[in-house]
């Protein structure tokens, strides 16, 4: 059976273990998307559930679409993303969007990094979805951006021309870790030692990156600590005295996460705001305001002037990339 097409679109978000997806309407349908709160129930997939995205995306519509058939599909994705096409790296998936599309009757299928999805809500997150880290209030019209420690280290700018947006993802997660001190260098020395290259990504600012701060510290500092992976490090730090190591770590990986925003910072213009996201830090905002996140954020000698007027706000919203997909959905309508 043949069935119409309707205003609808489907948004979904797929990392390697778990998948995402909601429906909702089209622009004309449902009005301003702004505020984030007109997504329809997100039903959640297990990838290891369906051999295919095709076959998952299937059953999601055969029992979440009422009959109808929807226009259109923009899906985030956890991995890099060329030619509408991502290989998923933790999963048997392939999310190819020119394939998508003609087999199961949409006109257009968008495929985005995930992180490309997270700049493009920033404009549209409220202050109720944030947490400010410092700074002011930012220049209308200027680039976003926003980074991410999680499994990776995610970083992507919102940039805003002649009223288009274009949202830049990058690898800046490779990049080389820098040193701010003569500790830092020794433990960047130490990892270097067990990993070659150190970048962002495997040093610092990822729950790997923290295992390796972890012990990496510890050698530095000649201490004997247990095997601990990043929850545990981080629920060690924020017990108190319980490790002085694991605390040492965290407020280590907070003043890198401030160097490496400011460097961000600089090297985008993002002077209408830095904003973190990523699933590790939003579990402690507390220690990341009493850390040296904000100074080491604004440390960069005749810059500091430049770096004190951006604001730095950490995203605590769970469903930023639902908002982000709705916005690139309405700002990219074909």
């Amino acid at each position: 059976m043949n069935i119409g097409k309707t205003g609808q679109i489907l948004l979904a978000d797929i990392g390697g273990t778990n998948a995402r997806f909601a429906l909702i309407r089209s622009e004309l349908d449902r009005g301003d998307l702004g505020n984030g709160d007109q997504t329809g129930p997100i039903d959640y997939v297990k990838v290891a559930d369906f051999p295919t995205v095709r076959e998952a995306i299937a059953d999601v519509l055969a029992r979440r679409s009422g009959g109808e058939q929807p226009q259109r599909a923009v899906l985030a994705v956890a991995g890099p993303v060329t030619n509408n096409r991502c290989v998923m790296t933790n999963s048997p998936w392939v999310i190819d969007g020119n394939e998508l599309q003609p087999a199961l009757g949409f006109d257009s299928v968008h495929v985005l990094n995930d992180f490309e999805v997270v700049a493009w809500s920033l404009p549209a997150l409220r202050p109720a979805d944030l947490i400010p880290l410092g700074g002011q209030d930012g220049l209308p019209g200027e680039p976003l951006l926003v980074i991410g420690p999680g499994t990776g280290f995610g970083v992507s700018c919102l940039v805003e021309r002649h009223g288009a947006r274009l949202a830049v993802v990058t690898e800046a997660g490779h990049a080389t870790l820098p040193a701010e001190n003569e500790r830092e260098e020794r433990v960047i020395a130490c990892l270097r030692r067990r990993l070659g290259h150190v970048s962002i990504e495997r040093g610092a600012l990822s729950g790997s990156g923290l295992q390796n701060l972890y012990e990496a510290l510890a050698e530095v500092d000649g201490a004997q600590v247990p095997h601990r992976d990043a929850a545990a490090i981080t629920k060690a730090a924020l017990e108190g005295g319980t490790c002085p190591v694991s605390r040492a770590t965290l407020e280590m990986f907070c003043a890198i996460l401030g160097s490496v925003a400011g460097n961000l910072a600089v090297t985008f213009g993002a002077r209408g705001g830095v904003y973190v996201a990523g699933g590790i830090v939003p579990r402690f905002p507390e220690f990341l305001l009493a850390s040296a996140f904000r100074a080491r954020f604004e440390a960069k000698g005749r810059f500091q002037d430049y770096l004190r007027n951006i604001p730095t706000k950490l995203v605590t919203k769970p469903d930023a990339s639902f908002v982000g997909l709705k916005m690139f959905a309405d700002a990219n309508p074909n």
